[in-house]
């Protein structure tokens, strides 16, 4: 009976460091698989915030700003994409690099010469659209001044004209008087001094056509010189008021986008590759 106690004791023993060992094997199991379950929950998570990173910067780079002038939004749109970044690189899920950092870096660089370069050009335009104006007021002025002399002087020649024309028919008629006539020895005027009177009544008709000629003569040259003056003063303002309605047609064109974009497209690409390299060890 002692002997068959002691067997028993012995197997019991057998037993129980058999099930410790098994337990143990169990747990290992367990351990080793919920490291895994933690790994594949943290590179989930890593996703997450990529896939997250990755709509915001494609909402960022694809953005359109409502209206002119688009400088005042550069600085607000910065803030967001160094924002979207901060909140990317402090994740707790994501480790990046140096070569993602100098990426990184490098694009905000370019992109923030390439909105400066932008805020310089839009300052451009704004001069432009400014002396577009003050050209068109200088315009008008011109125009107004021109008009006034062109109406003085169409007042004056028409005025001229007319008083030398008035003279012309008075002397035409003066002419027909004398015409009519009766000279002999008993009438009033004598033949010597009729034609005496016509002679000096035709010179002075001819006096006052020729006064004539050279008033509508001199009224022609002086409003050639007005014209002259005119276009002398209008036509470089004009040539200039060209320039800048050239230059302003950009104005209402964002012309950001295209940099905007192309920054969001290269931070993309970054925060792909950095994963990629992350990546690479687990797989």
């Amino acid at each position: 009976m002692g002997y068959q106690t002691r067997k028993s004791s012995r197997a019991s023993g057998r037993g129980y460091e058999k099930a410790r060992h098994e337990k143990a094997k169990v747990k290992g199991r367990k351990h080793r698989s919920s490291r895994s379950m933690l790994e594949e929950n943290l590179v989930a998570t890593a996703e997450e915030v990529v896939e997250k990173t990755l709509k915001r910067l494609h909402t960022l780079g694809t953005q359109k700003f409502a209206s002119s002038p688009y400088s005042e939004h550069f600085s607000r749109w910065q803030t967001d994409l160094a924002y979207v970044l901060s909140e990317f690189e402090s994740s707790p899920t994501i480790s990046t690099d140096d070569q993602f950092v100098k990426e990184r870096s490098q694009i905000l660089l370019n992109v923030e010469l390439k909105l400066e370069e932008r805020r310089r050009e839009e300052t451009a335009l704004e001069e432009a659209a400014k002396s577009l104006s003050d050209s068109k007021i200088l315009l008008e002025r011109i125009e107004e001044e021109y008009a006034t002399k062109a109406r003085e002087f169409e007042e004056r020649k028409n005025g001229e004209i007319k008083r030398l024309n008035n003279k012309i028919d008075g002397l035409r008629g003066e002419l027909d008087e004398v015409a009519r006539m009766k000279a002999g020895l008993f009438r009033a005027i004598s033949k010597k001094d009729k034609a005496q009177k016509e002679a000096e009544t035709t010179q002075r008709l001819s006096t006052a056509q020729e006064e004539l000629t050279l008033a509508m003569h001199g009224f022609t040259e002086e409003q050639e010189r007005l014209q002259d003056e005119y276009e002398r003063k209008k036509q470089p303002i004009i040539v200039r008021m060209r320039g800048y309605e050239k230059e302003i047609e950009r104005i209402d064109i964002d012309g950001s986008v295209e940099d905007r974009q192309a920054a969001c497209e290269a931070l993309v690409n970054a925060v792909n590759a950095l994963l990629q390299r992350k990546m690479s060890p687990l797989q």
